[in-house]
C-alpha cells in the first residue's frame, strides 16, 4: 500500500477541565439553534432537507463532541477530567430530555411528514431517509409528545431528568470502583505465582497480605484456581459487594422508570423498552427465556450434577465435610477442574501460547485478512493518545490507492489501570456519516479492555477465553468501522439492541477453529504454535458444561426482565431477589450479597436487553452455518459479511439483513445443534 495522509484528521486528546466545559457548551448551543430555527420555518418550508436532514446533521455534529467528551470518564487516569467528563454527559443527556419534549419541533417534524406526502416528495426518497422520518417521528411519541396533558409532560420531563442523574451515579460508582480483597500466601495456594507476583503485598501485624483487586484477570484466577474453599468463598462474597454503594441508585432507577412507562401510557418499562427491539414487547421476550430455560434446564441439571460429584470426590480426599449440590464460589474452580480431568486440557498451558504481545497482531492480521482492511499504526509525534499504554491506528482498504479508500481510526486500550472501565467494550468515539457536500465524515472507535500486564517472570499471557472475548470486541470494532451510511444514527453498532451482539458473536466461532488457533498462537518461549493435540482438546472443551454457562446468563436476563416487567411488589428487595433467581435458575447454592450493584448493563443502555445476549446467539450461529463455516477465512464470504451486515448498520430492518445474508428467513436449528453437542461424549 502506497503511503497516504488520511483525508480526516484524528481527534485530539489533550483536553482540559475547562476545554470539555466549553466544547459540550458550544455543541449544545449549536444543536439547539438548529431546532430553534426549525420552529421559525413557515409549514410550507417544512421538508425534507429543511426539518429532517438538517436535524440529522445537528445529531451527528453534537454526538461527534459529545462522545469524544464523554469517553474521558471510562479511560483518565485525572479524576478532574473524569468528572467533566461525566458531568458533560449529564448535561448531554438533560438536553437530549429537553429536547425530546418539545412539541413545537415535534409538530414540525409531523407537518414535514405530512407535506412529503401531500407533494409526492415522500415517495422519492431512499429507504434510509424514509426510515429516519419514521424513526424521528417514533422518538416524538415515545417521548409523550402524543400525551394530551401538559402536566403529565411536565412530570416526564423531571422523571427523565432524575432518572439520568440515578443513572450516571450509578456508572460512575461502577467506572470508579477500586476495592480489594486480602489473603495470606497460603490462602492462595494454586493460584499461579505469575498471577500472585502481580498483587500488591503489604504487611498486617505480623501478617503479609497480598491485596486482590476486583479486576477480572486478579479476581477471577482466585475463583479459578485457589485450593481453599473459604478463599474462593470470600473472594466470591467480597467481588459481589464490591458496588453495594449501587443498591439504592439502582433501586432509584427501577422506580423512575416504572412511573415514566405510566405516564406514557405502556404496560411496563419492558414494553417500552422492547417496542423498539427485535423482540417487541415482554411477553416475547418472556416466553423466548421461559423455552430457553426448559430446555437448558435437564442439561444444566445434567452438567451440574458431573461437577458436584467430582467436588464431593475432591471434599473427600481433603478430608473437608462434604454438602449437597455445588456453591457459587466452587463453580468455576469444579468446572476447570472438570474439564482438566476428563480432557486433560490445562488452562496453565494454553495460555503460554497466548502471549499478548502475539495475539493482538495475529488477530488484527486475520481481520484484515477476512474484511479486506489495512491497519496502518500510528507513532512517534503523530501519535495523539489519552495514556501512553493506548496504540493509535489509521484504517485502510487493503489495497488503497488515495483518500477514497481511507476508513477511520481505532484506538487500543487493552490494560487494566486505576479508576479505569473495568472491563472490555467498545466506544464509538465519532460516528461516520454523510456531509452535505456528499464527502464522508469518518468513524473513530475504540476498544477498552483490561488484560493481564506482564510480571517479572513471563510475558503478558491470556487465556482461551480472554482471546476469545478480544476477538469479540474485534467484531464491535470493524461494525463501528465498515458501516457506511448516510446519517449518523443509523452508523455502526446502533441497530436494534437484541441483534447488536450477533455479528460479534458470530465472529467467536474463529478461536474454535483448528486453522485460526494455529494462525493466532506462539509459545512465549519456543514461537510453536498450538500442538494440533491441544486444539483438539481445547474444541472440545467448548460444549462442556454449557448447560450451565447458558442458565447462568439466563439469571441476568431473567432479572433484568422481571425488575422491568411490574410483576414485583414496590418495596421487592433486590438483592434477595438477585440470589434467589441465582439458585432457582442454576441450581447452584449460597450468596447472599447485593450482586446486582454491580450489573452495569442495567444502568447504561442495555435495561431490557440483556436476554439480547442469548437471543442474538441465534442469528449468530446460523450465519456461521450457513455462510462461514466451509470456510471461515475465505475473503470472499468475508466481503459478504461485510457488504451484508456490516456496511447498513442500522439503515435496515435487522431481520431484513439476515434473510438477505442467509438467502433465507433465519431459523434456530443451528443454536439447538450447537447446545445439544454438550450430551456428546467426551
Amino acid at each position: 500500500m502506497v503511503s497516504l495522509t488520511p483525508p480526516q484528521a484524528p481527534p485530539t486528546w489533550k483536553h482540559t477541565v475547562q476545554d470539555v466545559d466549553k466544547l459540550i457548551t458550544e455543541a449544545l448551543d449549536k444543536k439547539k439553534k438548529v431546532s430553534d430555527d426549525i420552529v421559525q420555518l413557515p409549514e410550507d418550508k417544512l421538508d425534507f432537507d429543511n426539518v429532517f436532514s438538517a436535524l440529522a446533521l445537528a445529531e451527528a455534529e453534537l454526538k461527534s463532541v459529545s462522545e469524544l467528551l464523554g469517553f474521558y470518564q471510562n479511560v483518565s487516569t485525572d479524576k478532574k477530567l473524569r468528572d467533566a467528563s461525566t458531568s458533560s454527559e449529564e448535561r448531554t443527556r438533560k438536553f437530549a430530555n429537553e429536547q425530546s419534549m418539545r412539541e413545537d419541533l415535534y409538530r414540525a417534524k409531523a407537518t414535514a411528514e405530512a407535506n412529503l406526502h401531500k407533494t409526492g416528495a415522500w415517495d422519492k426518497l431512499s429507504a434510509e431517509q424514509k426510515r429516519l422520518v419514521e424513526k424521528m417521528l417514533l422518538d416524538g411519541r415515545r417521548a409523550g409528545l402524543a400525551l394530551e396533558k401538559k402536566e403529565d409532560k411536565n412530570r416526564l420531563k423531571i422523571l427523565r431528568d432524575q432518572l439520568s442523574d440515578a443513572c450516571l451515579k450509578f456508572i460512575k460508582n461502577f467506572n470508579e470502583e477500586n476495592g480489594h480483597v486480602s489473603f495470606t500466601r497460603e490462602e492462595l495456594d494454586g493460584v499461579p505465582e505469575d498471577v500472585i507476583s502481580g498483587y500488591t503485598q503489604r504487611t498486617e501485624g505480623d501478617k503479609v497480605l497480598y491485596d486482590v483487586t476486583f479486576k477480572t484477570p486478579d479476581i477471577w484466577p482466585v475463583l479459578d484456581r485457589a485450593n481453599t474453599p473459604s478463599t474462593r468463598r470470600a473472594a466470591h462474597q467480597a467481588n459481589e459487594a464490591k458496588l453495594a454503594v449501587n443498591v439504592d441508585p439502582l433501586r432509584t432507577i427501577l422506580r423512575l422508570r416504572k412511573e415514566i412507562a405510566e405516564v406514557l401510557q405502556y404496560d411496563s418499562w419492558a414494553d417500552y423498552a422492547t417496542e423498539v427491539k427485535m423482540s417487541k414487547n415482554a411477553a416475547n421476550v418472556k416466553e423466548f427465556l421461559d423455552e430457553l430455560r426448559r430446555y437448558l434446564d435437564p442439561i444444566g441439571k445434567k452438567d451440574l450434577e458431573a461437577v458436584t460429584a467430582l467436588k464431593n470426590e475432591d471434599f473427600t480426599k481433603r478430608g473437608l465435610s462434604i454438602d449437597d449440590g455445588l456453591h457459587i464460589w466452587d463453580c468455576k474452580y469444579y468446572n476447570r477442574l472438570y474439564v482438566e480431568n476428563n480432557l486433560s486440557l490445562d488452562g496453565s498451558l494454553v495460555k503460554e501460547y497466548f502471549p499478548v504481545s502475539f495475539i493482538v497482531p495475529a488477530i488484527l492480521d486475520i481481520y484484515q485478512s477476512l474484511l479486506g482492511v489495512k491497519f496502518v499504526e500510528v507513532s512517534g509525534e503523530a501519535k495523539d493518545v489519552w495514556h501512553p499504554d493506548v496504540q493509535q491506528f489509521a484504517v485502510w482498504e487493503k489495497d488503497a490507492h488515495d483518500e477514497a479508500d481511507f476508513i477511520g481510526y481505532c484506538y487500543l486500550d487493552l490494560y487494566p489501570r486505576e479508576a479505569k472501565f473495568p472491563h472490555a467494550a467498545v466506544f464509538c468515539i465519532l460516528p461516520g456519516y454523510e456531509l452535505l457536500d456528499g464527502k464522508r465524515h469518518y468513524p473513530v472507535a475504540a476498544m477498552v479492555a483490561n488484560l493481564a500486564k506482564p510480571t517479572p517472570e513471563r510475558p503478558a499471557l491470556m487465556g482461551h477465553f480472554d482471546v476469545t472475548t478480544l476477538f469479540h470486541e474485534m467484531g464491535h470494532i470493524f461494525h463501528e468501522l465498515l458501516s457506511r451510511t448516510r446519517y449518523s444514527r443509523f452508523h455502526g453498532t446502533t441497530v436494534a439492541l437484541d441483534f447488536g451482539e450477533a455479528p460479534s458473536q458470530m465472529l467467536e466461532n474463529w478461536c474454535w477453529e483448528p486453522d485460526v488457533l494455529k494462525k493466532m498462537s506462539s509459545h512465549y518461549k519456543t514461537q510453536d504454535p498450538l500442538p494440533d493435540d491441544l486444539i483438539t482438546k481445547i474444541v472440545k472443551s467448548r460444549y462442556v458444561n454449557v448447560g450451565l454457562f447458558y442458565l447462568r446468563q439466563l439469571v441476568y436476563a431473567t432479572f433484568d426482565l422481571v425488575v422491568h416487567d411490574n410483576s414485583l411488589d414496590a418495596d421487592t428487595d433486590y438483592t434477595k431477589l438477585w440470589n434467589e433467581l441465582r439458585q432457582q435458575i442454576t441450581h447452584l447454592k449460597g450468596g447472599d450479597q447485593p450482586g446486582q450493584g454491580s450489573f452495569g448493563h442495567i444502568a447504561g443502555e442495555y435495561d431490557v436487553g440483556y436476554y439480547g445476549y442469548t437471543y442474538s446467539l441465534v442469528f449468530a450461529a446460523d450465519m456461521y452455518a450457513t455462510v462461514f463455516k466451509k470456510a471461515p477465512l475465505d475473503p470472499e464470504l468475508g466481503r459478504l459479511y461485510r457488504d451484508k451486515i456490516l456496511l447498513p448498520g442500522g439503515s435496515r430492518d435487522e431481520m431484513g439483513l439476515l434473510k438477505d445474508f442467509l438467502g433465507r428467513e433465519p431459523n434456530p436449528r443451528a443454536f439447538i445443534n450447537e447446545i445439544e453437542q454438550t450430551g456428546q461424549p467426551l
